[in-house]
């Protein structure tokens, strides 16, 4: 019951702030980029919650842990914060302005490409059982090599810039995207301190590196 009481009241929490964020920078309720983006969100999150609480309620309580304990980490982690608020509120006020021409067409294509990027997430979650939002090595945690982390070593990482660049695009805005764009080179940051934890506290994570030799997009990095 406390997991359940916990995971709802920072879905309802995380609900009410985007809301915030996205439609009182637009100043209107009448914004249909906000409400395709909101469904594309929390109709998927509001599912895989429920799956994990009845099948995985142990990685729901992880994936619900926030708190960084490396200091490079919390650095990366509030300038992503930043940049997702920022994005947001750019987002809001391009379309109160009008600054950005958006073809619905692209609109409704980041919407997929949106839903795709979580569907990448929730497979990855399907198949690491460590899967934890924090930057930790865990009591008996092996490493994962099949699936997605056969081609890149950090799938969650590529599932979320496919997200965070298809974000701005569905809500409207050219100028927000080009906020958004920060965010693939702060992962590329925490991935390296997140990469000399695993090599130096995960057995076998070094040889893993020397098969799967891309980190985060398949052929380039």
């Amino acid at each position: 019951m406390k997991l359940l009481v916990n995971a709802l009241t920072k879905f309802l929490l995380g609900l009410v702030l985007l809301g915030a964020l996205i439609f009182l920078p637009a100043g209107t309720f009448d914004y249909l980029g906000g409400w395709i983006f909101m469904a594309a969100l929390f109709i998927p999150v509001l599912i895989m919650g429920g799956v994990l609480f009845i099948k995985a309620p142990t990685l729901l309580e992880k994936r619900l842990k926030n708190k960084e304990k490396e200091k490079e980490q919390k650095s990366v982690v509030a300038l992503s914060g930043l940049v997702f608020i920022g994005g947001f509120v750019v987002s809001g006020l391009d379309f109160r302005f009008g600054w950005s021409n958006m073809p619905r067409a692209v609109m409704i294509i980041s919407a997929l490409v949106f839903v795709f990027g979580y569907a990448l997430f929730g497979e990855v979650m399907r198949e690491n059982a460590y899967l934890s939002r924090i930057v930790e090595v865990q009591a008996g945690q092996k490493v994962i090599d099949s699936g997605l982390y056969g081609i890149v070593r950090h799938p969650m990482y590529m599932s979320t810039v496919l997200m965070f660049l298809a974000m701005p695009l569905i809500l409207g805005s050219w100028y927000a995207f080009i906020l958004f764009c920060v965010h693939p080179f702060l992962l590329a940051s925490r991935i390296k301190n997140e990469e000399k934890i695993l090599t130096e506290g995960l057995s076998g994570y070094s040889e893993y590196k020397q098969k799967v030799k891309y980190r985060m997009i398949p052929f380039i990095w």
